[in-house]
Formats: structure tokens, sequence, C-alpha cells
């Protein structure tokens, strides 16, 4: 592998890889209010199913549920804080991930491209979410502004138990960083 290119055979390898844990992730905690509030207080969101029990009682849903919008907060790990900078800001070592190989090849740039969620349904207080995400897709080398690199897409699959409450479409582009003029 040079660092001009990534050999084609070598990305497709990786489609439908896990993009971490093989066994997925389970979250920290449960869904709980104090996270609830401290997301609609960041967001002013003022829904009131997310925070009073008497008017989520009297909604749809029966009782105070989480929004939606939070689906990925509920499994995301502490960060590791030390040593943060020398990971590129990556809040965990990384080294199983399937975007080594990009990183090992010179393409060490890495900018959120786009994310799209789908919900299946609302979260309840005391759930406790899992989630397991592979690798959906690999671009052609693509020369950018940013610089040569490839569109990486993986998919995140969140699940209450057995059931799928949520899905995660996440792209990036890791690139290689031109020099500046």
């Amino acid at each position: 592998m040079t660092e001009e290119t990534i050999p084609r055979a070598s990305l497709d390898a990786m489609i439908g890889r896990p993009m971490g844990p093989a066994e997925g992730s389970t979250a920290p905690d449960p869904v709980n209010l104090p996270m609830i509030r401290h997301w609609v207080a960041a967001f002013d969101d003022h829904n009131p199913v997310y925070l009073d029990e008497q008017a989520a009682a009297e909604s749809r849903h029966g009782s105070v549920v989480a929004p939606p919008a939070m689906l990925q907060t509920w499994v995301m790990a502490t960060p590791s804080l030390e040593g943060i900078r020398d990971r590129g800001g990556a809040p965990r070592a990384s080294d199983d991930s399937p975007l080594k190989i990009f990183d090992d090849a010179g393409f060490g740039g890495s900018l959120a491209v786009n994310s799209e969620l789908t919900f299946e349904r609302y979260l309840r207080l005391g759930e406790t979410l899992t989630s397991s995400s592979e690798v959906e897709s690999i671009s052609e080398q693509k020369q950018t502004r940013l610089g040569l690199g490839y569109f990486i897409t993986w998919v995140s699959t969140y699940r209450v138990g057995d059931e799928v409450v949520g899905r995660q479409r996440f792209r990036m582009l890791k690139f290689r960083p031109e020099a500046a003029p």
C-alpha cells in the first residue's frame, strides 16, 4: 500500500465489517431524566413529553419519553481525556477501527459529511440501549478541496433488547490534507 492509494480489494474487504467492538456497545446508563433535562436545556426544546410527567401521561406516549435525536448519546462511552490530543481528538483509542487503514496510508484528515437518523419509536425511562455499527460503503478515491480522500459510510443500529428502535447512517471523508499555499 502506498501513500498514493489504497488497494480497492482492501477497501472492499471492509464492507460489512464492524466499526467498533464486534459484540456492539451497551449504554453505560439507562435512559434517564437528568440526561434528558440536560439535552432539552442545551437544545432549548420545550416539548413537555420530555420532562413533564403529567403532560406526558396525557399524551399519546402515556409517560415521559426521550427526544429521538438523543439516540446516539445513550451508547456513547465516557471519553478518555488522557492522550486525546495524540489521538486527533478521538475520545478513545481505536487501533482495531477499520479507519486505521486510512490513517496508515496518509489519509489522516477526518471530516463529518452527513448523518441520517431514522426512529422506530421513542425511548422510555429505564430502557437500556445497545448498538452495533458496520461499514456500508467506501467510495472510489476522490479529489476534494481538502485533499485526496475517500468517503466512508457506516450504519449504526440501536436496539432495546432485540427490538430495533432506530438507525443512524453516518458518512465521513478521510483525506490527505494538502499543504497550505
